[in-house]
């Protein structure tokens, strides 16, 4: 009897785990059909390359802020990023020549894979993810990201520090479920009150 127990009570959390994974997929995608990110990849972890890979965000960011300021939602976002793309390359391309080098630039929106990712008080879960991605030379070293929509990159000019006004256009693109799940000081995690109760 007590076997039986224990194997019902094993069965029971594999089924609450596997049921746990398919829910985190499915948010994932979810949140990552609302929302655009910026992805900055530097040519290599050199000191030199990690500074630039800096000066190229930060030029970017400054070309874009008024464009983006217009933008109401995902689709203006992206429609705006590809309208200017030369300019992004422009932009990326002069700040590597004023800083010595050659290996120049690239840009494009797309679907690319992340890790998890925290930006502030904030954690994405990995997955595919839309993107502007700017590759740098070879593009092998460590990256820079953030969410472009809604904007939480270019409001001030302190990176990393997420403002509140960034935090209000997050809540209203996500569900409260899914706002909920990626604001946790640096953690991602969906629970279920069943499965704490067998914990």
């Amino acid at each position: 009897m007590r076997k039986k127990i224990i194997l019902t009570a094993i069965a029971i959390l594999a089924v609450l785990a596997c049921v746990n994974s398919c829910r985190k997929a499915e948010m994932q995608k979810s949140i990552a059909s609302k929302i655009l990110r910026f992805h900055v990849l530097a040519n290599s972890d050199s000191e030199a390359d990690q500074n630039v890979k800096k000066q190229v965000r930060d030029a970017v960011g400054t070309y874009l802020r008024p464009y983006l300021a217009e933008c109401k939602n995902i689709d203006e976002t992206r429609d705006t990023v590809n309208a200017h793309m030369d300019e992004i390359v422009a932009v990326s391309e002069e700040v590597l020549s004023e800083n010595g080098f050659a290996y120049g630039a690239s840009a494009c929106v797309t679907h690319t894979d992340f890790p998890v990712k925290t930006y502030g008080d904030y954690t994405f879960p990995k997955g595919e993810y839309e993107a502007l991605e700017i590759t740098l030379g070879e593009g092998e070293g460590h990256n820079w990201w953030c969410v472009l929509y809604p904007n939480m990159c270019f409001k001030g000019t302190v990176y990393e520090v997420v403002e509140d006004d960034a935090k209000k256009e997050l809540k209203e693109v996500l569900s409260p479920d899914e706002y909920e799940s990626v604001f946790d000081s640096g953690k991602y995690e969906i629970k279920f009150k069943i499965l704490e109760f067998f914990r």
